[in-house]
């Protein structure tokens, strides 16, 4: 098995190959193009079984990845901090690109369960649409501040409720009220009126396009009391394949749900993840907090735990963990479904 580490970069990438036990055999850089991506995959036939392992970059390694998975090699991810821990032990001083792609290679040998890609399918169009929207509302958001702002000089006595700007009533008495006024600041004001009309419309467009796409794919989420349209699609997007997770800890792991234990000597304890995927976390949490208002079996859950001394911190936390189990099993129930119905498919053309 020869394992070749990439350190990729916008203009160019650096290939090192290296042997079963970590020597390095060959080096060569291409260009961050596809031609540069085709000319990797030539290079690498000298060799009859070779891996690629990436430094997980998503952005800047997503068209390489694609074109060597086309070409039918074998990819896997290593994260910055592997790569960057293995090469501040190697012999060789120094950071360069070849010195970061053999420490890419030699963590690939080392670590046995890293991350391997895939090409991009469905999941990938659910990830990119709820970012999308969630930068929109992040610059709703922004937009709205500003409004309130010139509003406030414009009238001062103007109330306007909590979170009003982007309801379509208020945004038709703000613009009426706006039309008459004359003064930089009034115009201002009706462009950013108008900038968060056009922003909520698109936001709800994206929204509607999401449930289509989350009802087609995953509708079992959806079955999961507390767990919304936004939470299945961030599910979805960032768990990229549930089939990526060896065990519903290592999902755990990647949600930041599990403990991180924390023990020496004759005292066991651990403490908070404050690692993991946030944004998981994040749908976790608010799924756990749904449940607590008296939404399905979690709010019978909350009160055994505080009955048992726990806080009621403590026991979203737990919670969290618990439902981390439930989307796990969810998600590998519906890719073994998808599993079966393909394979009868293969059947029934056979």
């Amino acid at each position: 098995m020869i394992v070749i580490g990439v350190d990729a970069h916008k203009r160019t990438h650096t290939l090192v190959a290296v042997d079963q036990v970590g020597r390095k055999l060959a080096e060569r850089t291409v260009r961050a193009t596809p031609d540069g991506n085709a000319d990797a995959a030539t290079w690498a036939a000298r060799w009859p079984e070779v891996t690629f392992a990436i430094e997980d970059c998503r952005h800047v390694t997503r068209r390489l990845e694609a074109d060597l998975l086309r070409a039918g090699h074998r990819v896997v991810r290593v994260t910055t901090q592997l790569m960057s821990g293995q090469r501040r032990s190697g012999r060789e001083r120094g950071k360069s690109d070849p010195i970061d792609a053999l420490a890419v290679a030699r963590v690939a040998l080392r670590e046995p369960d890293l991350p391997v890609a895939h090409l991009d399918g469905p999941s990938r169009e659910v990830k990119l649409l709820a970012d999308y929207r969630d930068d929109l509302v992040v610059q709703r958001t922004r937009i709205c501040s500003q409004l309130r702002w010139h509003l406030h000089e414009l009238d001062p006595e103007l109330e306007i409720p909590s979170r009003g700007i982007r309801r379509r009533r208020v945004q038709d008495e703000l613009s009426q009220r706006l039309a008459d006024m004359l003064g930089v600041v009034a115009q201002i004001a009706r462009e950013l009126l108008e900038r968060c009309r056009q922003s909520t419309v698109r936001i709800n467009q994206l929204e509607g396009q999401l449930r289509q796409l989350v009802r087609a794919m995953t509708p079992q989420l959806l079955d999961i009391p507390g767990c919304g349209v936004l939470g299945a699609a961030t599910i979805i997007g960032e768990t990229a394949g549930v089939h990526r997770f060896r065990s519903k800890a290592a999902f755990a792991r990647f949600t930041g749900t599990a403990p991180i234990p924390v023990w020496s000597g004759n005292s066991s304890r651990v403490r908070l993840n404050r690692g993991g995927n946030r944004r998981m976390n994040c749908a976790l949490h608010m799924i756990a907090v749904t449940q607590a208002r008296g939404i399905g079996p979690g709010k019978a859950y909350l009160d055994k735990l505080m009955a048992e001394g726990k806080t009621r911190t403590e026991a979203i936390r737990l919670l969290r963990r618990r439902l981390s189990d439930v989307v796990y099993r969810t998600l590998k129930a519906i890719d073994a479904s998808i599993s079966d119905t393909a394979e009868q498919m293969l059947v029934a053309a056979a």
